[in-house]
């Protein structure tokens, strides 16, 4: 190593690890090398600790302030090797694709080893309604985690959403939370990480490819040429149905003869929902002249088209397009448009998934337009379900990183909640359950206000994953609950708040505090107990503080507890920890007696009407 990180603090440190490790296991030698100690950066030694074992969580002293910028106390933490993480946290080495010294993909084989481990305790974080002022649901969310594992020495994992480069790059900035509550390393978490938004883009945009090829090449060739170049002579001189192309046949309830064999029922349609034997041999030359237009032809109707294209930088002149304008395609020209990535349905899709089949099965059935005779055309219509989960297959992986004082963080997945359900993936939250243990605790976040991201993870993502939620902690900011008042005044990004909201006035506290009260009463209807964390800034007065604490309990809050962690860490946080802790316990004990416990608001087979 050079001198510089020698005779650095962190450097010294970092040697000491190492040699630790060479002495008591070989899993951390090969991830703690000597060539990424070398590209370890200096660090001040404010943020330095001592674990008291290799990969433990590890509390913060000498904390400062003012709290330094986010960026400032990300670059200067001490960030572990994140294979002595993931060994800490019980994930094995044959279960860990690193990516560098401070990232990993993590198997889906944890969660079938863990299988007979009972789940832990599962805790949604949610806000009151967004405001632009922001009510701190990630920093809270990584606040609270960092307290029930680095200071009350629990088992727990945080799961979170893989945040857009356009919001990053833009005015809201980045997700990894704040102070010294944050995601690390922080710059790797809010720009590429492991490339699971790049996998989407190009499986998307692969997609929007193939539908206007399609669409080009229907239009040039007649059914006879077209068919045959779908179902081509293999070596041995047959042509061959591939296997996705099974599943357009018995969407058109067409059953070819087996090859060698006659048609079943002289050619007569399947029975509406009948499958085809993928073990079986079926012959392409057996269909008629009108079955093989049909299955050739999807005949898109170009103006029915709902898939564009995406990237994920914000990119206001590509909102609208036109594609086609080559000298060979110029007949076949239409507009179209680019959405930032992460509004791919293909995201939604990751996040929903349960493994490699149900992703599988989600991809092909994604609805791309419909014909001319008004009938869905899907992506297994076009063939390209396989090769869409083929460029998907590592985003299936979570991604393990941690928080500043050590605790695992699992990132999947990052759907919006305004035009998706706003949750990170079924997958992350099963694996960290198991993970942590019955008596552990897995943090997750919902997007938006509890209106939109807690309510879809009730109604979507639990039905979905058959997870069952223990503690809701909603999210309260003085000064936003402020700005739900009539009286306040507007509040307009980038402009100096009014005097308003630097300054006490309880009379707009009190008359804000009714859209906190009726989250509270929201979340209680599905079961839940509520805790309220009141995120507190430098300019809240113990007098607003104590009305909003009020307001909490009477609308049937479980606890109002301060939560400081944007300026002290996990320490700030570790009375909202102690009061979710005591929410889960008494969420387990009414379920268990029969007397309470998560519950659905509606059931899935009524109306759209009846279920609001």
């Amino acid at each position: 190593l050079p001198r510089s990180v020698r005779e650095d603090e962190r450097g010294r440190r970092a040697m000491m690890r190492f040699g630790a490790a060479m002495a008591s296991s070989a899993v951390a030698l090969g991830a703690v090398s000597l060539g990424r100690l070398y590209a370890v950066p200096a660090a001040k030694p404010a943020l330095i600790t001592e674990a008291s074992s290799i990969g433990a969580p590890t509390k913060l002293p000498n904390l400062r302030s003012p709290v330094p910028s986010d960026i400032a106390i990300a670059q200067e933490a001490a960030v572990q090797s994140i294979a002595d993480v993931a060994t800490f946290a019980g994930i094995l080495p044959s279960e860990l694709e690193l990516h560098g010294r401070t990232m990993a993909k993590i198997s889906l084989n944890v969660r079938e080893r863990l299988s007979h481990v009972p789940d832990g305790n599962y805790v949604v974080v949610t806000g009151i309604n967004p405001t632009p002022l922001g009510e701190g649901k990630s920093t809270t969310t990584v606040g609270v985690s960092q307290a029930l594992g680095a200071h009350l020495g629990l088992k727990v994992f945080t799961c979170v959403r893989q945040p857009s480069m356009g919001p990053t790059f833009g005015i809201k900035g980045g997700a990894a939370g704040g102070g010294y509550a944050q995601i690390l390393p922080m710059e790797e978490f809010n720009l590429h990480m492991t490339g699971d938004i790049h996998a989407i883009t190009a499986a998307n945009n692969m997609l929007a490819a193939a539908i206007d090829t399609r669409m080009f090449h229907e239009s040039t060739q007649r059914d006879g040429p077209l068919y045959d170049r779908l179902t081509p002579k293999g070596k041995d001189g047959n042509r061959k149905f591939a296997p996705v192309m099974l599943k357009r046949l018995e969407k058109l309830r067409i059953e070819p003869a087996v090859r060698g064999g006659e048609r079943s029922r002289g050619g007569a349609p399947m029975a509406e929902g009948a499958t085809l034997d993928p073990d079986l041999d079926y012959d392409p030359v057996s269909l008629s002249e009108a079955e093989r237009s049909a299955f050739a032809r999807l005949d898109l109707d170009p103006d029915t088209i709902t898939w564009r294209r995406v990237v994920d930088v914000n990119d206001r002149f590509l909102r609208q397009v036109t594609v086609g304008n080559g000298s060979a395609e110029v007949e076949h020209k239409r507009e179209t448009g680019y959405d930032i990535a992460v509004a791919s349905e293909i995201m939604a899709v990751l996040a929903l998934a349960t493994g490699l089949p149900d992703m599988r099965s989600r991809l092909g059935k994604m609805v791309v337009g419909a014909s001319r005779a008004r009938q869905p055309i899907n992506a297994d219509d076009i063939g390209i379900g396989g090769a869409l989960t083929v460029l998907m297959l590592e985003a299936l992986k979570p991604t393990l990183m941690q928080t500043i004082e050590g605790t695992p963080v699992l990132v999947h997945a990052g759907p919006f909640a305004n035009i998706a359900h706003g949750n990170s993936s079924i997958i992350a939250d099963q694996i960290a359950l198991k993970l942590v243990g019955k008596d552990g605790f897995v943090v997750t976040e919902a997007g938006f206000g509890a209106d939109m991201g807690m309510e879809k993870f009730f109604n979507i993502k639990c039905r979905y994953s058959g997870l069952k939620p223990n503690c809701v902690l909603l999210v309260a900011t003085v000064r936003a609950l402020k700005s739900h008042s009539d009286d306040s005044p507007k509040l307009t990004p980038g402009k100096p708040l009014p005097k308003e909201y630097v300054e006490e006035n309880i009379a707009l506290v009190s008359k804000g505090v009714c859209n906190m009260q009726k989250h509270i009463q929201n979340a209680a209807k599905f079961g839940v107990p509520v805790v309220v964390c009141i995120n507190r800034f430098a300019t809240d007065t113990d007098v607003e503080i104590e009305a909003v604490k009020v307001a909490a309990m009477a609308a049937g809050a479980e606890a109002a507890v301060i939560g400081e962690h944007h300026a002290k860490g996990g320490a700030g946080a570790i009375d909202v920890a102690k009061a979710v802790q005591a929410a889960c316990i008494k969420s387990r004990e009414l379920e268990a007696a029969g007397k309470g416990g998560f519950k659905y608001l509606y059931e899935l087979n009524l109306p759209i009407k009846d279920k609001i």
